[in-house]
């Protein structure tokens, strides 16, 4: 569902481009200052949107690949509560075991897996930002270890 979903953005953003290209061939072509200004704006902003979409595909991609890998070792984290509804730790659950993650992680400072663990446990905790952190960090510790 999801690569459907990233499919369906990737179509959209080549029909923006395309309308954002004539569009900008209009303002750059129309020899004003100004109109000048927004055909230049309307090539670059839309190659910065695309370049941070591209980003978070491949780190989509790299992300998948890793907890493939971990997964078919046995090593992602167990299910050691119950979850809420929506898949999370509960918060009276989770700084006991972030913690104890986290102390792994630290440990094993060189090791992909234990970084990419906990992110697993931040992101069912609801800790976002850090899961992407925690993966990002796993990522290049794994292209290091290559």
């Amino acid at each position: 569902m999801a690569r459907a979903g990233v499919i369906v953005v990737g179509l959209c953003l080549v029909l923006y481009f395309v309308l954002t290209g004539q569009w900008a061939f209009l303002y750059l072509t129309s020899g004003e200052p100004i109109g000048i200004a927004m055909g230049a704006a309307l090539i670059v902003l839309p190659l910065i949107g695309a370049w941070a979409i591209l980003r978070e595909v491949q780190f989509g991609i790299q992300a998948e690949r890793l907890g493939t890998k971990l997964d078919a070792e046995g090593g992602m984290p167990p299910a050691e509560t119950e979850l809420t509804p929506s898949g999370r730790i509960a918060k009276a659950d989770a700084e006991p075991i972030l913690q104890r993650y986290t102390a792994e992680a630290e440990a094993a400072a060189d090791d992909w897996r234990a970084r990419y663990r906990l992110g697993v446990v931040q992101d069912a905790a609801g800790r976002r930002k850090d899961a992407r952190a925690s993966i990002r960090d796993a990522i290049r510790l794994a292209k290091n270890a290559s």
